[in-house]
């Protein structure tokens, strides 16, 4: 039995048990179709003390980040996000050229190509060379490292103390929460500001997003969890916005806990509202997995179906969420016969478990698919626009999650 990676009491109370899933990110060469790939446990559990959502198997996180595929740059709607929360903060917090603006799992530079733009200093801290490296080409100064609270004392060390630092998806990301959590601590100025985005676990229970859950995601954070464990390091939220990415997002506003910085009404709403929920009871938590179960048999039913009126389905989008549904699922390459994605570095490769070809999006006019299944479905509205083509033979797009949709 393992033990909450934030307060260390064991875990035993099960949220959703996903089964065993390879690596949601580890996209399969096609010169290794059809070999065995390694599978992990993916068994979500509530802590009984803290509230913490967590899977309970660890695989180690240089399995997962030291080459990574997943670049920000390829999702427009995610581009433009980062372009609207740079202008915002450099507004509210005064940023100018005397300021340093530091990203932790900065990515390509999606994000702190418009700081710099603006004459604002950056410092990306990014785990997978191969991305930062990309950042680099951008002129985004990287410094290629896990972010901890060791990373931290070195940065603070060379001069780098942060006036803003922004954490973007990357607290669910971390094994070691407390190592992470304390960094910020070290390396924010006194009156300094963090802000951190990551998918809300209410939203996630309520709109039955299972396919958010993959080994690469240690944690599943609401307000109430994540308050805890930034007091913990004496640190703390004064404000809090909710965002429509990855589904319905939290950004926090952190700072040190004497900071002057005072808490805003949204924050007390949000507390409220989490508590309308249940979120601090663990009843809230019991009922979830026969709500996933419910998803897999209805699209499963689909796919019969549309097998037996030998309609073709195809999938858009190679989104490691598309891969813990899929995986979870049981559908393989019999049941969907390609899955159509924009970033290079996937196609010609298989996807992870379910080895699924993926290809370029122009092959879609190519292929005339009867049915193209939206993985992504936080950006149907994208994807629906971009492929408005398959309407000209009749196509129509499916969506799996809360439940089964054809439009």
């Amino acid at each position: 039995m393992s033990d909450c990676r934030f307060c260390h009491k064991p875990l035993t109370r099960s949220f959703v048990d996903l089964g065993l899933q390879p690596l949601a990110n580890s996209y399969v060469p096609m010169a290794k179709a059809g070999q065995p790939e390694p599978r992990y446990p993916l068994h979500a559990r509530v802590c009984d003390s803290c509230l913490l959502v967590q899977v309970d198997h660890d695989v180690p996180a240089e399995a997962i980040f030291s080459d990574y595929a997943y670049f920000s740059s390829y999702a427009t709607s995610w581009v433009e996000h980062a372009r609207r929360y740079a202008g915002a903060m450099t507004e509210r917090f005064g940023l100018g050229p005397q300021s340093l603006v530091v990203e932790v799992a900065s990515n390509d530079g999606y994000l702190l190509q418009h700081f710099k733009t603006a004459g604002i200093g950056v410092l990306g801290v990014e785990p997978a060379a191969n991305v930062a490296a990309v950042a680099e080409q951008k002129g985004i100064p990287s410094e290629v490292a896990f972010f901890n609270r060791e990373t931290a004392q070195r940065l603070l060390a060379a001069g780098k103390a942060a006036d803003l630092m922004a954490a973007n998806n990357v607290m669910a990301h971390v094994p070691e929460l407390n190592q992470f959590v304390s960094g910020f601590a070290v390396l924010l100025k006194p009156q300094g500001v963090l802000t951190v985005e990551f998918p809300h676990l209410l939203n996630l229970i309520e709109q039955v997003q299972f396919d958010t859950i993959y080994h690469e995601h240690y944690s599943y954070l609401s307000l109430l969890a994540a308050e805890k464990i930034f007091a913990a390091h004496g640190l703390r939220v004064f404000d809090v916005e909710e965002l429509p990415t990855h589904g319905g997002s939290l950004r926090l506003y952190v700072c040190h806990r004497g900071a002057d910085h005072t808490d805003t009404v949204g924050l007390a709403r949000l507390r409220k509202k989490e508590a309308a929920a249940g979120l601090d009871r663990l009843a809230a938590y019991g009922d979830f997995a026969p709500r996933v179960a419910a998803v897999r048999d209805e699209l499963r039913g689909f796919l019969a179906a549309a097998k037996t009126d030998g309609k073709t389905v195809c999938a858009y989008g190679a989104a490691a969420k598309g891969n813990t549904l899929l995986n979870y699922c049981g559908i393989t390459a019999q049941d969907i016969v390609a899955v159509y994605d924009k970033n290079p570095h996937k196609q010609q490769h298989l996807l992870p478990g379910s080895q699924i070809p993926v290809r370029a999006p122009d092959a879609i006019a190519e292929d005339r698919p009867d049915y193209l299944l939206i993985l992504p479905w936080n950006l149907k509205a994208e994807v629906a626009a971009e492929q408005a083509q398959i309407r000209g033979w009749n196509g129509h797009f499916v969506i799996a999650i809360p439940q089964l949709q054809i439009f």
